[in-house]
C-alpha cells in the first residue's frame, strides 16, 4: 500500500520489500541505561521447567492471560456489536471522509468517536486501525486532525494512507469532569467495583474494534492499533487481549511498570507498587505474539531502556514462528511523535496489515 500524502521524513521501502530499518529494530542498543528493567525470562512454566514448544507456550500463555485478567477485572461484553450513529460528515481536501459518530460501549452509555477513511472507492476491503488519543483536553479531535500538533493527527494520516481509522474517546473524558480525571474513576468504581481503569480502557477499545470490524469496506482480518502516551497504554492492552489486532504500535507509553505512572487510579492502581507484586509487562507483551508489536520511544517514557522487554519477549516470538514481528525504534526526541516516528510506525502497520 502506498501513502496518499507526503509525510515528512518518509523513507518508503520498495514495493514488496521489508523496510531495511526492521533489522535495526531488532538490534540491541550500544549502551543500556543503568535504570533499565530486567524482566524475568518467560519460557519457564510455573514449576520453573523450560518451555520448548509452541503448544507448551500456549498453555502457559493461557495461564498468564488468566492471571492478568483476574488482576485487571473484567466488564461483561454484550454479544451484539455497537451500532454507530453518524452525527456529522465532511469530505476533506486530500480525499478523506471524516465522520463523527456515537455508539454505546456499555448499554446506555454512549461513546463518541471519529471515523476517517479514504473518499475513493476501493477495489478490495481496506485494513482498519483503532487510533487511541493521548492525554489532552481535545481528546478525539487530536487524532482526527482537528486540534493539537499535526504530528499527532494519526487517524487523519492513516486515512490518507489508505486505512479506515476509528478514534474513540477514552472514558476518563466521556464520563467524568474533564478537569479532574478521578471523577471518572469514581464513576467506574461505583459501576464496576474491583475493576481497574485499564480494564475499562481495554473494554472500550475492544468495542471500538467491534465498530471497525463491522464498518463497510473494512477487512476484519487486517486490523491494528496505535497510540501515543495514554493511547499507547491502551494499544498495548488491546493487542495483548484481543487477537483481532494483527499489528500494534506503542509510542512513548512507558512499557515498564516503573517507566510511567501505571500506578495511577485510572490505569492499574497502587497495587502494582506493593512488595511481592509478581506481574510485569513483558508478560503482557508476550501475549501479543505471534502478532506484531513495535515500541516507539524518544528517551522519555520509552527508549533504549525498553530493550530488555524486547530481548525477553523475542524468544516467544521466535517460538511462535514470527521472530521479526517485535521491535524497538528510538527517535531520541523526547515525549513526541515526530516525522521519523510517524514514518516507522506507518511502515510497520503497512507491512503487517497491508503488505
Amino acid at each position: 500500500m502506498r501513502p496518499a500524502i507526503d509525510m515528512p521524513g518518509r523513507d518508503e521501502p520498495d514495493e514488496g520489500l521489508e523496510p531495511s530499518w526492521f533489522v535495526e529494530a531488532q538490534r540491541k542498543p550500544a549502551r543500556l541505561p543503568a535504570s533499565a528493567d530486567r524482566p524475568a525470562p518467560l519460557l519457564f512454566d510455573q514449576e520453573h521447567k523450560p518451555i520448548g514448544t509452541s503448544a507448551d507456550w500456549r498453555r502457559h500463555r493461557s495461564a498468564l492471560r488468566g492471571r492478568w485478567l483476574e488482576f485487571l477485572g473484567e466488564i461483561p461484553r454484550p454479544q451484539a456489536p455497537p451500532r454507530p450513529r453518524v452525527l456529522q460528515r465532511e469530505e476533506l481536501d486530500g480525499g478523506v471522509i471524516r465522520q463523527r459518530v456515537v455508539y454505546e460501549a456499555e448499554p446506555g452509555f454512549p461513546v463518541e468517536a471519529y471515523i476517517l477513511e479514504p473518499a475513493s472507492e476501493a477495489t478490495r476491503k481496506r485494513p482498519g486501525v483503532v487510533v487511541l488519543h493521548s492525554t489532552t483536553p481535545e481528546t478525539i479531535r487530536q487524532p482526527a486532525g482537528l486540534a493539537g500538533e499535526a504530528e499527532k493527527h494519526i487517524g487523519l494520516h492513516l486515512a490518507r494512507r489508505g486505512y479506515v481509522a476509528i478514534c474513540p474517546r477514552c472514558f476518563l473524558w466521556e464520563y467524568g469532569d474533564r478537569k479532574d480525571l478521578r471523577t471518572a474513576v469514581d464513576w467506574l468504581n461505583r459501576r464496576h467495583p474491583g475493576v481497574t481503569g485499564m480494564a475499562k480502557m481495554l473494554f472500550d477499545a475492544g468495542r471500538a474494534l467491534d465498530v471497525l470490524a463491522a464498518w463497510p469496506g473494512v477487512d476484519p482480518s487486517k486490523m491494528g492499533a496505535i497510540g501515543h502516551s495514554l493511547g499507547a497504554k491502551e494499544a498495548l492492552y488491546l493487542a495483548a487481549f484481543d487477537e483481532r489486532v494483527r499489528a500494534a504500535v506503542f509510542s512513548e507509553g512507558g512499557i515498564g511498570l516503573s517507566y510511567s505512572n501505571w500506578e495511577a487510579p485510572w490505569y492499574l492502581g497502587e497495587a502494582i507498587r506493593r512488595p511481592g507484586f509478581s506481574l510485569d509487562h513483558a508478560q503482557v507483551m508476550a501475549l501479543v505474539a505471534p502478532r506484531s508489536f513495535l515500541i516507539v520511544g524518544g528517551d522519555s517514557a520509552d527508549g533504549d531502556a525498553c530493550w530488555p522487554y524486547v530481548e525477553t519477549t523475542k524468544p516467544v516470538w521466535a517460538l511462535e514462528g514470527a521472530p521479526t514481528a517485535v521491535g524497538l525504534v528510538n527517535h531520541r526526541m523526547g515525549h513526541a511523535f515526530p516525522s521519523l516516528a510517524q514514518s516507522r510506525s506507518y511502515q510497520w502497520l503497512d507491512w503487517w496489515l497491508a503488505h
